[in-house]
C-alpha cells in the first residue's frame, strides 16, 4: 500500500511481485512496514515475511506490531536482518534496551513517525500517525540512541507521498545531534531530492516509496529504481 500523509492508502500490488521487481533493479535494502498492525493489535505475520525473504536478494527490515522478544526471534528466523520498533519503544523504552541486549544494536532500529503540530514543532506520533504525543522528535531520537538502537528510521508524516522533498530542517537537526545512522523517509519526488538530503544533512540513508512505484501524472503503478550510475551521481555531490 502507498499513502499520502499516512492517509488514503492505495493498493500498488502484491508484495512478492514487488520484491521480484526490486531484485531486478538491484535495490540495496527493503523496509517492510505493516502500517496497521499496531492499530489493529495484530502480531507480525511471519508467513508473509518468510515468503518475502525467500524471494528477496537484498536485506529486509521489518516493522509493525512488535511487542516482545519472542516475536523478534521469530522474525529473525524468517531471515529478516533488522526490526523497526516504534510504538512499543515509546510505550516501554526498557523493551528496547532488552532487545538490544538480546539481539545486538545492529538488529534494532528505532522507528520515529513525525508530525508538525500547530506550534510548528516536530512531534512524535504513534499508531500510524493517529496518536499524538508531547515528545519532540529530536529528543526522542536521542533517547532511542541512548537505549542502544543501531539506527533510527525517521518518517515525516507531513511529507509522506507529497513529492515535495524531504523534511530537511528536521533531518539536519536530528542528524547533527545523533552519532548513529539515520534513515530518512517521506517526501522524495525526484533523485534531486535525495541528492539534496545528502548534501544538506548528515543522514546516511534515503528511503522512498512513491517515486519508486508510481509513474507519470496519473500515478500509474510502475516500479522503478535509479541505476548504479544515477546513484553514484547522487553520492558524488
Amino acid at each position: 500500500m502507498k499513502t499520502v500523509r499516512f492517509a488514503k492508502p492505495k493498493y500498488v500490488g502484491d508484495p512478492i511481485n514487488a520484491v521480484r521487481i526490486f531484485n531486478e533493479k538491484e535495490v540495496d535494502e527493503l523496509i517492510v512496514i505493516d502500517i496497521n498492525a499496531t492499530k489493529d493489535k495484530r502480531t507480525p505475520d511471519t508467513f508473509i515475511l518468510e515468503e518475502i525473504v525467500s524471494e528477496a536478494f537484498m536485506p529486509i527490515a521489518y516493522g509493525g506490531g512488535i511487542t516482545n522478544l519472542s516475536q523478534i526471534t521469530s522474525i529473525l528466523k524468517c531471515g529478516v536482518e533488522k526490526v523497526v520498533i516504534n510504538y512499543e519503544a515509546y510505550r516501554n523504552i526498557e523493551f528496547i534496551k532488552s532487545a538490544v541486549k538480546e539481539f545486538g544494536s545492529s538488529t534494532i532500529v528505532g522507528g520515529v513517525d513525525v508530525k508538525i503540530n500547530m506550534w510548528r514543532k516536530e512531534m512524535v506520533c504513534l499508531k500510524n500517525g493517529n496518536l499524538k504525543t508531547n515528545k519532540e522528535a529530536k529528543l526522542w531520537a536521542l533517547e532511542l540512541q541512548a537505549a542502544g538502537v543501531g539506527e533510527v528510521f525517521i518518517n515525516s508524516i507531513d511529507f509522506d507521498g507529497t513529492y515535495n522533498g524531504y523534511s530537511i530542517k528536521l533531518l539536519r537537526e536530528i542528524s547533527d545531534s545523533l552519532d548513529i545512522p539515520i534513515i530518512a523517509c517521506g517526501g522524495a519526488g525526484s533523485l534531486d531530492d535525495i541528492k539534496e538530503l545528502f548534501n544538506k544533512t548528515n543522514v546516511q540513508a534515503a528511503a522512498a516509496g512513491s517515486i519508486f512505484v508510481y509513474h507519470g501524472p496519473h500515478k500509474a503503478v510502475l516500479i522503478s529504481y535509479p541505476s548504479r550510475i544515477e546513484i553514484q551521481k547522487i553520492l558524488s555531490g
